[in-house]
């Protein structure tokens, strides 16, 4: 970018573009466009390229400038556009090339997105290279439908854990014992493939078959589904109702507050603000 461009830049998104080639991981939050942060929104208003994940808000790519390179990663449950690898890959050999990168994701870079990794490869090539948090969907997304993770009177404890691998499955490292018995809220991230046995085993290790649970589809967009049921049934209940990927899955009496703060006033949304770019 000549310095002319880099001056307009500054003056537009309040970002200045360092010399020279670097990488921000950006989460841009847990699925609506403008639950994105500001700094992640500049960043990519000036990137060169941008890596863009399945989950990320794809209305956020009419905010990036004239002439940026788009790379689709895609990463759906059971099929890849690019590999881990061949991300890393590209975001370094991007930012060698002296460009900006912007690798945008859904919710939060280090949540489960494998932001680590990318900035492990980045401090191996000796990139630049900036985390830029994003609002987890673990918390986030049952905010959204009226469920607070923790609540007084209720849990003060909440676990978040990945749920793509199934219990049974000898690869699983969750320690489902411990989730049973344990924490007052368990937040289930990539876990519809696997409810049925997660809700099963998550039962016969101590947890009450009646706990109230939901399975929230697609949360913070226009296709989102909320679900709630005791958690022997949860399964056969979405099963029945064809909720998929992607899906939030909380566990907990903290479900029970959703009829009461999701159908209150204060629930509704507020007014949208204008973008004031200008």
């Amino acid at each position: 970018m000549r310095t002319t461009d880099a001056r307009v830049a500054m003056e537009v998104t309040g970002v200045e573009r360092p010399p020279g080639g670097w990488v921000a991981l950006v989460g841009g939050g847990p699925g609506r466009a403008d639950l994105i942060t500001v700094r992640g929104l500049r960043l990519l208003r000036i990137a060169d390229v941008v890596l863009v994940d399945r989950l990320a808000p794809r209305e956020l790519l009419a905010d990036t400038r004239p002439g940026a390179e788009i790379i689709d990663a895609g990463k759906a449950p059971h099929g890849h556009n690019l590999t881990q690898d061949e991300i890393n890959a590209v975001i370094v050999d991007r930012g060698l090339r002296g460009l900006g990168v912007v690798r945008l994701k859904g919710g939060d870079p280090f949540v489960f997105g494998r932001g680590g990794e990318e900035a492990l490869a980045c401090a191996a090539a000796g990139l630049p290279c900036e985390i830029v948090p994003g609002v987890t969907s673990a918390v986030a997304v049952p905010a959204l439908v009226g469920i607070p993770v923790t609540h007084r009177g209720i849990t003060q404890d909440v676990a978040i854990v990945s749920g793509h691998v199934d219990p049974s499955h000898p690869g699983s490292t969750v320690d489902w014992d411990a989730l049973a018995t344990g924490p007052g809220t368990v937040v289930v991230l990539m876990g519809v493939a696997a409810l049925a046995g997660i809700s099963r085993e998550l039962v016969k290790r101590g947890r009450r078959p009646d706990t109230p649970t939901a399975v929230i589809h697609a949360g913070g967009t226009a296709d989102e589904v909320v679900l709630t049921g005791p958690l022997s049934d949860i399964a056969e209940l979405a099963a029945e109702a064809g909720i998929g990927s992607p899906a939030v899955i909380v566990v907990g009496d903290v479900v029970r507050l959703r009829d009461q703060i999701a159908g209150a006033p204060s629930a509704r949304r507020a007014p949208d603000i204008p973008d004031r770019r200008g």
